[in-house]
């Protein structure tokens, strides 16, 4: 009795053994992986792009006239004040060189003026006696008519007589004018550069048109100049705004007034709010050749000054403007989920057991996605899933070292 069971006991070791080896054989390798815990956090939707600083109202400052200005008495960043602060002085252009062709055309048109003065007080001098004679005609005429002796007729001749002695008489004075002033025409042509230009005289002054700091110099040393050419630029370094360059099709999607993050400009991170999207785009073409449509977003610093006071002119930074944000979203790594059946779904892990579960998603970042339905916080997601791994699929969490 004691052998029988003996040999059962041993028997039953035996089947245990062997189908524990053939359940070592036969069972799946659990799959390692990556899990997530899902969870609530803030959720944003960023366009990040480079930008620059610029004064929001730049005054550039142009020549009035032509001439040589003379070398700048400010340097880039001195203070200056609307209307006060002398900026440049522009000299007038000197009268050109006369060549002995130019001097002689240029004398002989003198001679002309002169010669065309004097016509001029001749016919001058004859209007003048014309006209005294038609007067006196006229006057006799008129006495002897009060007399009897003369007809209405006559005194009406002497009349027309004395107004077209008149009438001469101007026109002379009128051709004199004339004259004069083509003499004057003539002898311009002749003025050579002066010496006795003095330093009070000599030079248009150009203030400040507003209170700020000399942001950029164009002209710096005594050179000449046309009028228009831009010699400096004035502004208010406190009143900075930011310009990012962004594609047309990120542009359009920002809603009014979008706020942004900025960074990487040497100082804590601001807060700038959208101001306006320029209305025109420009094509450009990328370091990979491709051509794009961009357009130039702009945008007001709310942070205080205090916080950006070596924030300049033309300087670089980095801004995340947000296109979306929800506070206290169910999100999801977009790595853990796949299409599947039209839709979407992830693999839920329970114990050392995955599920395929199918959610719902809603706006996406680079990184994660909203869950709309499907998973609940604290749900365990299968990141970045193999093609090994299906709906219950043994696996074990990776380790990291």
């Amino acid at each position: 009795m004691a052998h029988t069971s003996r040999n059962i006991v041993l028997g039953l070791i035996g089947a245990a053994v062997v189908g524990g080896l053939i359940y070592v054989t036969v069972r799946p390798e659990p799959v390692p992986v990556d899990l997530h815990q899902v969870a609530r956090q803030d959720f944003q939707i960023t366009v990040d792009v480079d930008g620059v600083t610029r004064v929001a109202d730049v005054f550039e400052v142009s020549a009035p006239i032509s001439g040589s200005t003379r070398r700048t008495p400010v340097e880039v960043g001195d203070p200056v004040d609307e209307g006060k602060t002398v900026l440049a002085l522009v000299e007038p252009a000197s009268p050109a060189l006369l060549d002995t062709r130019t001097r002689l055309q240029a004398e002989a048109g003198v001679r002309e003026a002169e010669a065309n003065l004097n016509v001029a007080q001749t016919d001058m001098t004859r209007a003048t006696e014309d006209q005294s004679y038609a007067n006196s005609q006229y006057n006799r005429v008129e006495q002897l008519v009060e007399r009897g002796v003369a007809s209405i007729t006559q005194l009406e001749d002497a009349h027309q007589q004395l107004a077209i002695a008149d009438a001469a008489l101007d026109a002379a004075e009128a051709r004199i004018t004339q004259a004069e002033s083509g003499l004057q025409r003539a002898e311009a042509a002749l003025v050579q550069v002066s010496s006795d230009t003095t330093e009070t005289t000599c030079c248009v002054q150009i203030t400040s048109p507003a209170t700020g700091v000399v942001l950029e110099i164009d002209v710096v040393s005594a050179r000449t100049v046309t009028a228009g050419t831009t010699l400096l630029s004035v502004g208010d370094p406190a009143n900075i705004e930011l310009v990012a360059d962004l594609l047309s099709s990120d542009a359009v999607r920002l809603p009014d007034g979008a706020r942004a993050e900025v960074e990487r400009w040497g100082g804590p991170t601001l807060e700038a709010q959208l101001l306006r999207i320029e209305p025109a785009a420009r094509t450009e073409v990328s370091a990979l050749g491709i051509e794009e449509q961009r357009v130039d977003a702009v945008f007001e610093i709310l942070s205080p000054l205090e916080d950006r006071e070596s924030l300049g002119h033309g300087f670089a930074v980095f801004l995340r403007i947000v296109e979306y944000e929800e506070n206290d979203a169910l999100v999801v790594p977009l790595s853990s989920a796949f299409r599947f059946d039209d839709g979407w779904a992830v693999f839920r892990a329970t114990g050392d057991l995955v599920e395929r579960v199918q959610v719902e998603l809603g706006e996406r970042n680079t990184r994660f996605a909203v869950v709309l339905s499907g998973l609940e916080p604290g749900d365990l997601v299968v990141e970045h899933p193999s093609e090994d791994l299906d709906d219950g699929a043994l696996i074990v969490e990776r380790q990291a070292y």
